[in-house]
């Protein structure tokens, strides 16, 4: 049984465009080139034939990628978030307690995740610390080098 993964509202909606556009569009696209190369005859040394088939493999595998996270995804109401306490779709001001160095992060879902923008998931070590934290908090974090201790300063709504 696959655990629920909380969603926003954009990311799902992106997800299933996503999952239509392969469905609709990528199918076709793929099925008129495998039949263009069979065309070109003997398939054993046909490497568009191939190349074609291999990219029909990956389109099929992104595909039941894309349904089982949707089938087993919730869509978290933006408006019944609690801004008291660390949740996706927060954006929380943290100082680590030993450098006194100051971190903002967006907690975002898993398919959002973007580390240049300090887009994390709730579901990576600092994200699940995090998970229902209040301002004021201390959060132990675990890392591959030890333990991080961060103050939880600001808890604001993304934009």
């Amino acid at each position: 049984m696959t655990e629920k993964q909380i969603l926003t509202r954009e990311s799902y909606d992106r997800l299933q465009a996503e999952l239509d556009d392969l469905k609709i569009n990528k199918r076709k696209y793929i099925a008129d080139k495998i039949k263009e190369a069979r065309e070109q005859g003997d398939l054993s040394e046909n490497a568009e034939y191939d190349a074609a088939k291999d990219e029909q493999r990956d389109i099929e595998a992104r595909i039941e990628e894309l349904e089982i996270t949707l089938k087993n995804s919730e869509v978290q109401d933006e408006n019944s978030i609690n801004f008291n306490k660390i949740h996706i779709g927060c954006v929380v001001e943290l100082q680590n307690t030993a450098t006194k160095d100051k971190v903002k992060y967006e907690i975002v879902d898993i398919s959002s995740v973007n580390a240049l923008e300090k887009k994390i998931s709730d579901k990576s070590p600092i994200g699940k610390a995090l998970m229902d934290k209040e301002v004021g908090n201390i959060v132990e974090v675990q890392i591959p080098a030890g333990t991080i201790k961060y103050k939880v300063l600001k808890i604001n709504k993304a934009d």
